[in-house]
């Protein structure tokens, strides 16, 4: 097991780093695919390929299913509206809600509709394209650009 971790775990672990894009999560996946053939080294068919092919097939499947159990919301990340006027009391906050609602009455319907369904309703992005019938970057398109609409406005 040493000689097979030695010559195939720097392959596994490129796979899935190049799936997850995290070190973490991609040493994370390159355990599980050697603690699986430790377990059941049986499952691999030499007379369906190399096992160099199997372990990169199982690492990027275990890498997609770990990419599965992330939130979408993560993509999101470098967009967050910061939206911390000084409110001196309740006025204010009266004020910045009719802003915000003024800037979503302005916005695209459908920028408006995925925001709405992500935000309030708190679906995916994977839920919000299945339910719509629009691409997923369509969705996360739409997502980001009404997100950097209502940043600017804040921003300005």
């Amino acid at each position: 097991m040493a000689a097979l971790y030695d010559r195939y775990s720097s392959l596994v672990y490129s796979v899935a780093l190049r799936v997850l894009g995290d070190t973490g999560a991609a040493e994370d996946a390159l355990q599980d695919v050697f603690m699986q053939l430790w377990r059941n080294p049986g499952v691999f068919d030499s007379t369906r390929g190399s096992l160099g092919a199997w372990l990169a097939v199982i690492a990027r499947n275990r890498a997609i299913d770990a990419l599965r159990k992330r939130r979408p919301e993560n993509d999101l990340e470098d967009v967050v509206i910061s939206v911390e006027p000084e409110m001196a009391g309740e006025a204010d906050r009266s004020r910045l809600a009719e802003k915000v609602r003024e800037l979503l009455a302005i916005m695209p319907a459908p920028q408006r509709a995925a925001l709405g369904m992500a935000y309030f309703e708190g679906l995916t992005h994977t839920e919000i394209a299945a339910k719509t019938g629009e691409p997923l970057g369509t969705i996360k398109t739409r997502i980001r650009a009404g997100l950097m609409a209502l940043r600017k406005a804040f921003h300005k």
